[in-house]
């Protein structure tokens, strides 16, 4: 009989966990793009209400250099008021964390601030730091950052008693016990917050792109929707919708791999179970 050899088993168990991960979404994705494809056809539905999904493909290979391009400028404003939102959000919490009476304080503004609808104060954004890129930056990071307090105070205040007390019987300064015990212990909730921000950061930047944006290639995502919506593109609209999506997808999926590199090698919940 014969032995298969282990680097053979380990190539194997690689191949299956993928198609295991993979496998049932990409079988989602193509039903449903059979289906949406069937159901247009059959039923005749007209391209302006919503075009097929080949109409969808054609119309992003039509256009690729201008959606391109404003996928990038989308992109670059969500990192930037995503990066933003991380050094607040974090810093913040931290605040918050250090005293019950500072988290009854400031807590409730940040509660407030996420619940004030985003376009009802975008306009005076834009008074105060005028249209363009500023304004679109602020906008992503208001969006994105209470998930980031949220997450990184519960995980401040999460961190195991017993490991506290045992830091606090030498002695150990507030700065020490905050860099050494309290934020390696909060990491999972604190990543938790940022996979959450990573794509709400994308939607604050095509947010700010429709009120505070500017025309034409360097307008980004929102603009492009607009345009095609105003002109009833609808396979072009499409194909901008679905790439907003990708994108808020990719900052999700960067975001995972930076915690794998971080928290995979101990935390419970990347530790593979039988």
């Amino acid at each position: 009989m014969a032995v298969t050899s282990t680097p053979a088993l380990w190539a194997q168990s690689r191949a299956r966990f993928r198609l295991e991960r993979i496998g049932p979404p990409v079988l989602v994705l193509i039903l449903f793009l059979v289906a949406w494809q069937g159901v247009c056809t059959v039923f005749r539905v007209p391209s302006y209400l919503v075009p097929t999904p080949v109409e969808v493909a054609q119309a992003t290979l039509q256009n690729g250099k201008m959606l391109w391009a404003a996928v990038w400028v989308t992109f670059e404003s969500s990192i930037a008021g995503f990066v933003l939102s991380i050094l607040v959000g974090i810093v913040s919490a931290f605040v918050m964390s250090q005293a019950k009476w500072l988290e009854r304080s400031l807590y409730p503004y940040a509660v407030l601030l996420q619940t004030i609808p985003i376009v009802a104060i975008a306009p005076l954004i834009v008074i105060w730091a005028g249209s363009g890129i500023a304004s679109i930056i602020v906008i992503s990071f208001l969006v994105a950052v209470f998930p980031i307090i949220s997450n990184t105070n519960f995980g401040f205040l999460s961190t195991d008693t017993n490991l506290v007390s045992l830091v606090k019987m030498y002695n150990s300064s507030r700065w020490t016990m905050a860099v050494k015990v309290r934020f390696p212990s909060a990491l999972p909730q604190i990543f938790a917050g940022l996979k959450i921000s990573a794509g709400l950061a994308v939607i604050g930047a095509i947010v700010g792109q429709f009120v505070a944006g500017i025309g034409g290639g360097n307008g980004g995502l929102g603009y492009l929707i607009t345009a095609t919506a105003d002109n009833l593109q609808m396979p072009y609209l499409f194909a901008a919708a679905l790439a907003s999506s990708l994108l808020g997808l990719f900052n999700f999926g960067l975001v995972s791999v930076i915690a794998v590199l971080f928290i995979g090698k101990w935390h419970e919940s990347a530790i593979k179970t039988d």
